[in-house]
Protein backbone atom coordinates (compact mmCIF):
# COMPACT_ATOMS: atom_id res chain seq x y z
CA UNK A 1 0.00 0.00 0.00
CA UNK A 2 2.50 2.49 0.73
CA UNK A 3 4.82 1.54 -2.12
CA UNK A 4 1.92 2.47 -4.51
CA UNK A 5 1.12 5.65 -2.33
CA UNK A 6 4.53 6.67 -2.98
CA UNK A 7 4.65 5.89 -6.83
CA UNK A 8 1.21 8.12 -7.26
CA UNK A 9 3.33 10.88 -5.39
CA UNK A 10 6.34 10.89 -7.65
CA UNK A 11 4.04 10.15 -10.78
CA UNK A 12 2.03 13.23 -9.35
CA UNK A 13 5.10 15.15 -9.22
CA UNK A 14 6.35 14.49 -12.11
CA UNK A 15 3.45 15.51 -14.47
CA UNK A 16 2.10 18.20 -12.26
CA UNK A 17 2.54 20.73 -15.13
CA UNK A 18 1.08 17.86 -17.76
CA UNK A 19 -2.33 18.36 -16.22
CA UNK A 20 -5.58 20.04 -16.85
CA UNK A 21 -8.65 20.85 -15.89
CA UNK A 22 -12.11 19.71 -17.28
CA UNK A 23 -15.38 21.67 -16.98
CA UNK A 24 -18.86 20.28 -18.10
CA UNK A 25 -21.44 23.56 -18.06
CA UNK A 26 -24.77 22.19 -17.44
CA UNK A 27 -27.90 24.68 -17.60
CA UNK A 28 -31.20 22.80 -17.12
CA UNK A 29 -35.15 23.48 -18.24
CA UNK A 30 -35.23 27.44 -17.11
CA UNK A 31 -39.62 27.38 -17.30
CA UNK A 32 -39.03 30.53 -19.05
CA UNK A 33 -37.79 33.35 -21.24
CA UNK A 34 -36.32 35.76 -17.49
CA UNK A 35 -34.36 32.35 -16.55
CA UNK A 36 -32.99 31.08 -19.98
CA UNK A 37 -31.66 34.63 -19.82
CA UNK A 38 -29.86 34.35 -16.68
CA UNK A 39 -28.70 31.45 -16.44
CA UNK A 40 -27.25 31.41 -20.38
CA UNK A 41 -25.71 34.78 -19.02
CA UNK A 42 -23.76 33.12 -15.69
CA UNK A 43 -23.29 30.08 -17.80
CA UNK A 44 -21.13 32.38 -19.98
CA UNK A 45 -19.57 34.35 -17.07
CA UNK A 46 -18.04 31.16 -15.08
CA UNK A 47 -17.11 29.78 -19.19
CA UNK A 48 -15.60 33.37 -20.54
CA UNK A 49 -13.61 33.34 -16.35
CA UNK A 50 -12.13 29.85 -17.54
CA UNK A 51 -10.90 30.80 -20.80
CA UNK A 52 -9.63 33.97 -20.57
CA UNK A 53 -8.31 33.91 -17.41
CA UNK A 54 -7.34 30.51 -16.38
CA UNK A 55 -6.52 29.29 -20.29
CA UNK A 56 -8.91 26.41 -19.96
CA UNK A 57 -9.05 25.39 -23.79
CA UNK A 58 -12.40 25.64 -25.50
CA UNK A 59 -11.57 21.84 -26.51
CA UNK A 60 -11.64 21.05 -22.63
CA UNK A 61 -14.82 22.89 -22.30
CA UNK A 62 -18.46 21.24 -22.88
CA UNK A 63 -22.00 23.08 -22.33
CA UNK A 64 -25.20 21.97 -22.56
CA UNK A 65 -28.25 23.93 -22.38
CA UNK A 66 -31.44 24.26 -22.18
CA UNK A 67 -33.26 21.83 -24.87
CA UNK A 68 -29.84 20.68 -25.56
CA UNK A 69 -29.50 19.13 -21.68
CA UNK A 70 -31.67 16.16 -21.21
CA UNK A 71 -30.77 13.22 -19.32
CA UNK A 72 -29.20 10.97 -22.42
CA UNK A 73 -27.10 13.52 -23.11
CA UNK A 74 -25.60 14.92 -19.74
CA UNK A 75 -24.86 11.07 -19.53
CA UNK A 76 -22.81 11.08 -22.68
CA UNK A 77 -21.29 14.24 -21.67
CA UNK A 78 -20.02 12.60 -18.38
CA UNK A 79 -18.59 9.20 -20.46
CA UNK A 80 -17.28 12.17 -23.03
CA UNK A 81 -15.21 14.16 -20.22
CA UNK A 82 -14.29 10.62 -18.51
CA UNK A 83 -12.63 9.18 -22.04
CA UNK A 84 -10.85 12.48 -22.52
CA UNK A 85 -9.59 13.35 -18.53
CA UNK A 86 -5.84 12.34 -17.24
CA UNK A 87 -5.38 10.63 -13.84
CA UNK A 88 -4.45 14.20 -12.51
CA UNK A 89 -6.42 16.36 -14.62
CA UNK A 90 -9.16 18.58 -12.50
CA UNK A 91 -12.67 17.68 -13.36
CA UNK A 92 -15.33 20.56 -12.72
CA UNK A 93 -18.91 19.76 -13.16
CA UNK A 94 -21.34 23.20 -13.05
CA UNK A 95 -25.11 22.81 -12.52
CA UNK A 96 -27.19 25.58 -13.19
CA UNK A 97 -31.25 26.13 -13.09
CA UNK A 98 -33.80 24.85 -10.82
CA UNK A 99 -33.87 21.83 -8.80
CA UNK A 100 -36.34 19.40 -6.66
CA UNK A 101 -36.83 17.42 -3.72
CA UNK A 102 -40.10 15.19 -2.64
CA UNK A 103 -38.86 14.59 1.03
CA UNK A 104 -36.46 11.92 -0.85
CA UNK A 105 -35.70 11.92 -4.43
CA UNK A 106 -33.45 14.95 -4.91
CA UNK A 107 -32.98 16.20 -8.82
CA UNK A 108 -31.81 18.84 -10.77
CA UNK A 109 -34.40 19.50 -13.47
CA UNK A 110 -33.39 18.58 -17.32
CA UNK A 111 -35.58 18.60 -20.27
CA UNK A 112 -37.37 15.86 -20.44
CA UNK A 113 -36.85 13.09 -17.53
CA UNK A 114 -34.47 14.43 -15.05
CA UNK A 115 -31.08 13.25 -13.43
CA UNK A 116 -31.30 12.50 -9.77
CA UNK A 117 -28.63 13.03 -6.72
CA UNK A 118 -28.20 8.96 -7.02
CA UNK A 119 -27.77 9.39 -10.76
CA UNK A 120 -24.96 12.19 -10.18
CA UNK A 121 -23.33 10.02 -7.65
CA UNK A 122 -23.07 7.08 -9.94
CA UNK A 123 -21.89 9.12 -13.30
CA UNK A 124 -19.10 10.86 -10.72
CA UNK A 125 -18.11 7.28 -10.45
CA UNK A 126 -16.39 6.98 -13.66
CA UNK A 127 -13.53 9.03 -12.41
CA UNK A 128 -11.15 7.30 -9.89
CA UNK A 129 -8.15 9.15 -10.01
CA UNK A 130 -9.09 12.77 -10.93
CA UNK A 131 -9.48 15.68 -8.50
CA UNK A 132 -13.67 16.25 -9.06
CA UNK A 133 -15.39 19.69 -7.97
CA UNK A 134 -19.18 19.36 -8.31
CA UNK A 135 -21.38 22.28 -8.12
CA UNK A 136 -24.65 22.71 -7.80
CA UNK A 137 -26.37 26.17 -7.74
CA UNK A 138 -29.76 24.92 -7.80
CA UNK A 139 -32.92 25.18 -5.41
CA UNK A 140 -33.09 22.41 -2.88
CA UNK A 141 -29.25 20.94 -4.03
CA UNK A 142 -28.19 20.51 -0.39
CA UNK A 143 -30.24 17.04 -0.65
CA UNK A 144 -27.09 15.97 -3.15
CA UNK A 145 -24.73 15.97 -0.64
CA UNK A 146 -25.26 12.51 1.09
CA UNK A 147 -25.19 11.30 -2.64
CA UNK A 148 -22.48 13.19 -4.02
CA UNK A 149 -20.08 13.53 -1.23
CA UNK A 150 -16.89 11.53 -1.31
CA UNK A 151 -13.35 11.63 0.26
CA UNK A 152 -11.45 14.15 -1.35
CA UNK A 153 -14.08 15.78 -3.15
CA UNK A 154 -15.38 19.10 -3.79
CA UNK A 155 -19.14 19.19 -3.27
CA UNK A 156 -20.33 22.81 -3.49
CA UNK A 157 -24.10 23.43 -3.36
CA UNK A 158 -26.50 26.82 -3.24
CA UNK A 159 -28.40 25.17 -0.52
CA UNK A 160 -27.96 23.78 3.03
CA UNK A 161 -30.71 21.11 2.48
CA UNK A 162 -33.60 19.98 0.00
CA UNK A 163 -36.07 21.87 1.74
CA UNK A 164 -34.68 25.62 1.10
CA UNK A 165 -36.90 25.21 -2.10
CA UNK A 166 -36.84 28.87 -2.79
CA UNK A 167 -35.02 30.10 -6.29
CA UNK A 168 -31.19 30.32 -5.44
CA UNK A 169 -28.77 33.87 -6.21
CA UNK A 170 -25.59 31.46 -5.28
CA UNK A 171 -25.26 30.73 -8.81
CA UNK A 172 -24.84 34.35 -9.94
CA UNK A 173 -22.09 35.22 -8.04
CA UNK A 174 -20.33 31.69 -7.88
CA UNK A 175 -20.14 32.19 -11.37
CA UNK A 176 -18.99 35.78 -10.99
CA UNK A 177 -16.43 34.86 -8.61
CA UNK A 178 -13.96 33.92 -10.81
CA UNK A 179 -13.35 37.53 -12.96
CA UNK A 180 -13.53 39.22 -10.14
CA UNK A 181 -10.35 40.17 -8.11
CA UNK A 182 -11.98 40.58 -5.23
CA UNK A 183 -13.16 37.21 -4.69
CA UNK A 184 -8.39 36.49 -5.16
CA UNK A 185 -8.42 36.95 -0.91
CA UNK A 186 -4.75 35.87 -0.61
CA UNK A 187 -4.01 37.41 -4.03
CA UNK A 188 -2.07 34.97 -5.83
CA UNK A 189 -3.61 35.55 -9.33
CA UNK A 190 -6.15 32.76 -9.25
CA UNK A 191 -9.85 32.30 -7.43
CA UNK A 192 -9.78 29.09 -5.82
CA UNK A 193 -13.22 26.59 -4.75
CA UNK A 194 -13.25 28.00 -1.99
CA UNK A 195 -13.19 31.83 -2.24
CA UNK A 196 -15.21 31.47 -5.01
CA UNK A 197 -17.28 30.18 -2.52
CA UNK A 198 -17.15 32.54 0.33
CA UNK A 199 -17.33 34.88 -2.16
CA UNK A 200 -20.53 33.64 -3.38
CA UNK A 201 -21.89 33.18 0.02
CA UNK A 202 -21.48 36.34 1.43
CA UNK A 203 -23.05 38.24 -1.50
CA UNK A 204 -26.00 36.04 -1.49
CA UNK A 205 -26.38 37.05 2.60
CA UNK A 206 -25.74 40.97 1.44
CA UNK A 207 -28.01 40.50 -1.10
CA UNK A 208 -30.89 39.26 0.93
CA UNK A 209 -30.49 41.80 3.86
CA UNK A 210 -30.31 44.84 1.77
CA UNK A 211 -33.94 43.41 0.23
CA UNK A 212 -34.47 43.17 3.84
CA UNK A 213 -35.67 39.34 3.28
CA UNK A 214 -34.82 36.24 5.48
CA UNK A 215 -32.23 34.59 4.09
CA UNK A 216 -33.90 31.37 2.60
CA UNK A 217 -30.49 29.73 1.16
CA UNK A 218 -27.58 28.23 2.70
CA UNK A 219 -24.67 27.20 0.88
CA UNK A 220 -22.45 23.93 1.85
CA UNK A 221 -19.09 23.42 0.90
CA UNK A 222 -17.72 19.95 1.70
CA UNK A 223 -14.16 18.40 0.92
CA UNK A 224 -14.21 16.75 3.98
CA UNK A 225 -11.21 19.22 5.04
CA UNK A 226 -12.84 22.24 6.33
CA UNK A 227 -12.70 23.96 2.96
CA UNK A 228 -8.29 23.74 3.15
CA UNK A 229 -8.79 21.46 0.09
CA UNK A 230 -10.89 23.44 -2.19
CA UNK A 231 -8.16 25.97 -0.85
CA UNK A 232 -5.98 25.14 -3.12
CA UNK A 233 -7.96 23.79 -6.15
CA UNK A 234 -8.47 26.41 -9.65
CA UNK A 235 -10.52 26.46 -12.01
CA UNK A 236 -7.55 26.65 -14.20
CA UNK A 237 -4.02 24.93 -13.74
CA UNK A 238 -2.07 27.58 -15.57
CA UNK A 239 1.45 28.93 -13.51
CA UNK A 240 1.30 31.34 -11.24
CA UNK A 241 3.54 33.84 -12.36
CA UNK A 242 2.05 34.73 -15.25
CA UNK A 243 -1.51 35.97 -13.48
CA UNK A 244 1.06 37.66 -11.16
CA UNK A 245 2.73 39.49 -14.15
CA UNK A 246 5.90 38.22 -12.54
CA UNK A 247 9.04 39.06 -14.34
CA UNK A 248 10.93 35.55 -15.38
CA UNK A 249 13.92 37.96 -16.34
CA UNK A 250 14.25 39.09 -13.15
CA UNK A 251 16.80 36.04 -10.94
CA UNK A 252 15.24 36.88 -7.76
CA UNK A 253 11.54 37.16 -8.89
CA UNK A 254 12.02 33.84 -10.94
CA UNK A 255 13.49 32.01 -7.64
CA UNK A 256 10.80 33.24 -5.98
CA UNK A 257 7.91 31.90 -8.41
CA UNK A 258 10.12 28.42 -8.46
CA UNK A 259 9.88 28.51 -4.60
CA UNK A 260 5.75 28.89 -5.03
CA UNK A 261 5.91 26.34 -7.69
CA UNK A 262 7.54 23.86 -5.11
CA UNK A 263 5.01 24.43 -2.59
CA UNK A 264 2.32 24.32 -4.70
CA UNK A 265 3.08 20.98 -5.74
CA UNK A 266 3.69 19.91 -1.90
CA UNK A 267 0.23 20.86 -1.57
CA UNK A 268 -0.84 18.44 -4.02
CA UNK A 269 0.77 15.64 -2.84
CA UNK A 270 -0.33 16.11 0.49
CA UNK A 271 -3.76 15.91 -0.71
CA UNK A 272 -2.81 12.28 -2.23
CA UNK A 273 -2.19 11.43 1.13
CA UNK A 274 -5.17 12.72 2.76
CA UNK A 275 -6.81 9.05 3.17
CA UNK A 276 -3.94 7.65 4.79
CA UNK A 277 -3.17 10.33 7.24
CA UNK A 278 -3.86 11.25 10.77
CA UNK A 279 -6.71 13.67 10.69
CA UNK A 280 -5.01 16.25 13.11
CA UNK A 281 -1.75 15.30 11.34
CA UNK A 282 -2.85 16.39 7.52
CA UNK A 283 -4.83 19.59 8.80
CA UNK A 284 -1.98 21.25 10.62
CA UNK A 285 0.41 19.89 7.58
CA UNK A 286 -2.26 21.44 4.79
CA UNK A 287 -1.88 24.73 7.35
CA UNK A 288 1.45 24.80 7.24
CA UNK A 289 2.04 24.78 3.47
CA UNK A 290 -1.05 26.93 2.55
CA UNK A 291 0.77 30.04 5.00
CA UNK A 292 3.94 29.44 3.41
CA UNK A 293 2.23 29.44 -0.53
CA UNK A 294 0.35 32.81 0.31
CA UNK A 295 4.04 34.69 2.30
CA UNK A 296 5.75 33.32 -1.56
CA UNK A 297 2.94 34.85 -3.44
CA UNK A 298 3.27 38.17 -1.23
CA UNK A 299 6.71 38.16 -1.43
CA UNK A 300 6.59 38.21 -5.20
CA UNK A 301 3.94 40.91 -5.31
CA UNK A 302 5.98 43.14 -3.17
CA UNK A 303 9.29 42.31 -5.44
CA UNK A 304 6.76 43.18 -8.53
CA UNK A 305 6.16 46.68 -6.83
CA UNK A 306 8.95 47.86 -6.22
CA UNK A 307 10.00 46.97 -9.60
Amino acid sequence: MRTTALALLLLFASSAYAQSTRILVVTGVPGDQEHAQKFASWAKTFIDAAKKKDAVPDANIVFLSDKQATKPAVEKAFADVAAAAKPNDTVVVLLIGHGSFDGSTAAFNLMGPDLTAADYGKLLAKFTSQKIVFVNTASSSGAFLPAIAAPGRIVITATKTGGERNETEFGQYFTAAFGDEAADRDRNGHVSMAEAFEYAKTKVADAFKQKGLILTEHAVLDDGGEGRIAAAVFLGTGRADAALNADPSDPATKALVDERDAIQKEIEALQLQKASMDSAKYDAAMEKLLTDLALKTKAIRDRQAKK
